[in-house]
């Protein structure tokens, strides 16, 4: 543990602590600061059934507090810190003011990981891609024999990984607009920021889209004049024609784009025969054609450009090619499940905006069996309509969106020249159902929502999950 690390934790000790939202980055992170003899406090609206019984069972037994239901933020007054979760959006939730009212700090678990991480940090963002990107980057500098901290939206918490992390080590984050919107103490950092994409999207959370692509920006702004910034040279990022949305200019290191539609100068690209190349400096060096990258879709290739410029001159081309050789993706993301009579399922409960469904659908060459639908965050369904009348055989609705993208698919132009059946139930598993007693063999069927899952799990991932259980549980 470096000295910054163990300062820290010793100044905390017997102080109170609040963990406000027991999500999958607050758990971990109240049981680490109780297990160093933090006086610690979990408050959350939900009850210890929906947290998980063994996880409250857990924080119980290293002395963690419970505050709870309605009245889950009567402890605050009391505290000396308050961690959010990542969700809880500062500018939306009037206790955050009461506590900076009354002199009291409110943070995240990322905002503390940044400050006192003494590794070098790979950052990405963006509004697709994100995931991925960040597992290749991960992989590819692990198959270099690097050691590799990943976290952060992925998944998984990285301030308890403080106790662990040295400065030879690699930290690859993935962050959210909603875990960036506060972080404006990344003083130099990160060493490396990526910023996969921008489009309209979050609308539901982010009071505007300039909120949104502000909360972006803050990957970057803080950033070194050694730093590397990647930006992908395919996307407009001055959204709406605003100049001043263009991330371009605020770069403050060096810039490196990529690209899977034209050479770039400083970056990865794709040729027009599938040779991806990296440029830098007027030379061009070889690294692989996109046959060698197994995961499906022109999405993935353009996430291995992402990848391949964020991480290179600290790995090889041999590592890189051998981590897109055997690779199979990221749960979630079009991610094969199981054969099952001649049918092909597919979990892409990731594909939580139409982007990403015309991401997958792109991904098949045959026209499949859809599932869609989940809950609304505002997305413009349209966008995704015209590639489901061409890829779609069977679009199965289900969900709070079902009935706002059946109006938009039946009524757009070429609906009833296309043959697509479209069918509406009310939940995912229910859709399931309809897809297998239709499907025949030689069929896909992919879980490809298009929306968010609030309306019936927790997550996409629970979503998934529950997908994969079902048709793991097929039998003849």
């Amino acid at each position: 543990m470096v000295n910054d690390v163990r300062i820290f934790l010793d100044e905390l000790k017997g102080k109170k602590v609040a963990f406000v939202g027991m999500g999958v980055a607050n758990v971990p992170c109240a049981k680490w600061l109780a297990s160093h003899g933090v006086i610690v406090y979990a408050c959350d609206k939900r009850d210890k059934e929906y947290i998980g019984v063994d996880i409250c069972a857990e924080l119980e037994a290293l002395g963690v507090n419970f505050s709870l239901g309605d009245k889950y933020l009567s402890v605050l007054p009391d505290m000396d810190l308050v961690f959010r979760s990542h969700g809880i959006l500062p500018f939306q939730n009037h206790w955050i003011g009461e506590c900076i009212e009354r002199g009291q700090k409110v943070t995240t678990e990322m905002e503390i990981f940044f400050k006192y991480c003494p590794s070098k940090i790979i950052a990405v963002t963006g509004s697709n891609g994100k995931t991925t990107t960040t597992t290749l980057i991960s992989k590819m500098l692990e198959k270099s024999g690097k050691r590799v901290f990943l976290g952060g939206n992925i998944g998984k918490a990285l301030m308890p990984e403080l106790e662990n992390i040295t400065a030879e080590d690699y930290a690859v984050v993935e962050l959210s607009s909603f875990q960036l919107l506060t972080m404006g103490n990344m003083v130099n950092k990160p060493d490396i920021s990526v910023v996969t994409n921008i489009e309209s999207t979050h609308l539901d959370h982010h009071i505007s889209l300039d909120e949104y692509v502000d909360a972006k920006r803050n990957i970057l702004i803080y950033q070194s004049a050694d730093a590397k910034t990647v930006l992908n040279a395919d996307c407009d990022y001055s959204i709406g024609g605003r100049v001043y949305h263009d991330m371009r200019f605020d770069v403050r290191g060096r810039l490196f784009q990529f690209s899977v539609r034209h050479p770039v100068e400083n970056g990865a690209y794709m040729k027009d025969n599938g040779d991806i190349v990296f440029a830098e400096n007027g030379k061009e060096t070889f690294v692989m054609n996109k046959s060698s990258i197994i995961i499906p879709g022109m999405h993935n290739v353009e996430n291995y450009c992402t990848a391949i410029t964020a991480v290179w001159g600290l790995v090889s081309v041999d590592d890189i090619v051998s981590v897109a050789e055997s690779f199979g993706g990221v749960e979630h993301r079009i991610e094969f499940v199981r054969e099952f009579n001649g049918v092909r399922y597919y979990n892409d409960s990731i594909a939580t905006s139409p982007s990403r469904v015309i991401s997958g659908l792109k991904a098949f060459d045959q026209k499949i069996i859809m599932l869609c639908g989940g809950s609304d965050k505002g997305n413009d369904m349209s966008q995704m309509v015209p590639l489901i009348l061409e890829k779609v055989k069977l679009l199965v609705l289900n969900g709070a969106t079902a009935d706002k993208i059946y109006e938009a698919v039946v009524n757009a132009e070429g609906f009833n020249e296309c043959g697509i059946e479209v069918v509406m139930t009310d939940t995912m598993e229910s859709a399931l159902n309809i897809a297998k007693e239709k499907a025949v063999k030689g069929d896909i069927v992919s879980l490809c929502p298009a929306c968010p899952a609030f309306d019936q799990f927790k997550t996409f991932e629970y979503r998934g999950r529950k997908f994969k259980e079902l048709v793991n549980s097929f039998k003849d």
